[in-house]
């Protein structure tokens, strides 16, 4: 960037007349928190803002008003009660006959090189006591491998089954791209080529005063930022140029997955050849709830479309009804999941309604156009994020398939001592699923004994069947690899 890029006449240009304000301390910066400033500008998404807040303070038409800012632009929590149990593939539809069309369909899909998979990994491990982003986290039961090697080496594994190199894009967040591109560096991409793996960070939107609209600034130099969700990823791919690339290669589906959860089977065959029998554009992985008020987003059908709520936006009342049998009646819970068609996410990437933006009503301190600190006691600002499964309504067509949690869902977000989803439920799962393997394959197993198969070894219970042409016994942890 030269130095006349740098002045303050170009910035304005970037910045509209009524956002100025950002400029206030220009002339007391040095180079660097110019440069900084300049960065964060030249990525807001302006028009967004305006698209969100209508006309901004200082033009008229502005909001002006704390009601009217902190509104939500999601109105499925008010419609909660209207909810009705999505159409799924439910477990006890998956017919030999089914599976067998399904399975073959997605192992074509792959074989062909049409699918790549990406992998959000936008997070810190601060809730695990894990001052690192989460994926950097040891979770392998036995070989003490990371949450970014069990999905690698998954990845890696159907590779091998199915003869393709399959890209791996990796979305990171602010505090985490950093030290995930240095992890993968040191360590020779886990096994990826350059050519396979991708890193690219999600973008960031700023956070605006609920009441006047303004844009917050942390500091003299830098712009209240924080992640815009993991929705965000249609506009941090278009960036990069990774739809056209895709296009040119053929890639028609994308398998997205999040890092906290290693039991997910990297691009499974079943689910994109279901996702393809039935022309879907959007299709998502669930499982049934272990209890009404299971803190996972419920997929139902609201308003003739597949949509998900929030469990913080279903109302206890509703989370309880139940059905005849007594089974619950919304009982389907979202894994975060999902297969997408390329040509729907290039559509969406052009429609704000496709992908909308939700508000949080947050507390955030700032420094005023006068520089002066202000720490403020109760909620003050909008922060802004989309959500991915926003695209299930979007879609002409969407699919929603159940799964068994013990062999899709066992994500790794609390801390050791915590009612679930900890370290330990996941490292127990993951052994649980391997002994199932092991067992099917007549390999008698000591109580205790911790197993863990490297997919390499194994990718499924199908190629740890044809590893044991005999008998044999396992009396110890165990790694296969």
């Amino acid at each position: 960037m030269s130095q006349r890029d740098l002045s303050l006449q170009t910035l304005r240009s970037l910045c509209p007349s009524e956002h100025h304000y950002l400029l206030s301390h220009w002339d007391d910066l040095d180079e660097s928190q110019r440069r900084g400033l300049y960065e964060q500008i030249s990525q807001v998404d302006f028009e967004g803002l305006r698209r969100e807040f209508g006309s901004l303070p200082g033009s008229e038409g502005g909001t002006g008003t704390e009601e009217g800012m902190a509104q939500s632009v999601c109105g499925t929590s008010q419609l909660a009660d209207l909810a009705e149990p999505p159409e799924a593939v439910r477990l006890s539809e998956r017919t030999p006959q089914l599976l067998a069309e399904a399975n073959l369909e997605g192992s074509r899909a792959i074989s062909a090189g049409e699918v790549a998979m990406v992998l959000v990994a936008g997070g810190q491990g601060t809730r695990l006591g894990f001052d690192q982003p989460k994926g950097m986290y040891s979770i392998g039961p036995v070989s003490g491998r990371t949450l970014f090697q069990m999905h690698v080496d998954s990845l890696r594994g159907a590779m091998k089954k199915f003869g393709v190199s399959i890209p791996l894009l990796i979305m990171t967040g602010p505090s985490t791209d950093g030290p995930t591109r240095e992890y993968f560096a040191k360590r020779g991409n886990l096994g990826l080529s350059d050519q396979e793996l991708m890193i690219f960070q999600q973008g960031t939107m700023p956070a605006v005063d609920a009441k006047t609209g303004r844009i917050l600034m942390e500091s003299t130099s830098s712009i209240a930022l924080s992640p815009d969700g993991h929705g965000g990823i249609v506009r941090a791919l278009a960036k990069t140029g990774w739809f056209e690339r895709a296009e040119q290669r053929g890639i028609k589906h994308l398998f997205y997955a999040q890092v906290d959860n290693p039991l997910v089977r990297a691009c499974d065959p079943l689910l994109i050849g279901l996702h393809r029998l039935v022309g879907s554009q959007a299709t998502t992985q669930v499982v049934e709830k272990r209890f009404a008020t299971e803190k996972v987003g419920n997929v139902v059908k609201l308003a003739g479309k597949t949509q998900i709520i929030e469990y913080s936006d279903l109302p206890e009342q509703v989370a309880r009804q139940t059905n005849p049998d007594g089974s619950l009646k919304l009982w389907a819970g979202n894994i975060a999941v999902h297969v997408f068609d390329i040509d729907f996410l290039q559509q969406c990437r052009h429609s704000a309604q496709a992908l909308p933006f939700h508000r949080a009503h947050k507390t955030v301190g700032y420094v005023d156009e006068f520089g002066k600190t202000h720490v403020p006691e109760k909620p003050n600002a909008i922060k802004l994020e989309r959500f991915v499964f926003d695209l299930l309504p979007a879609a002409s067509k969407s699919l929603v398939v159940e799964s068994l949690a013990s062999e899709s869902f066992a994500p790794v977000k609390n801390a050791t001592g915590s009612a679930s989803d900890t370290p330990e439920t996941c490292k127990a799962a993951l052994v649980d699923l391997h002994r199932r393997w092991l067992r099917s394959a007549g390999v008698e197993l000591d109580e205790g004994c911790s197993v863990e198969i490297h997919p390499l070894w194994a990718w499924d219970e199908q190629e740890v069947q044809a590893r044991f042409q005999h008998s044999a016994r396992i009396q110890s942890d165990t790694f296969f690899t």
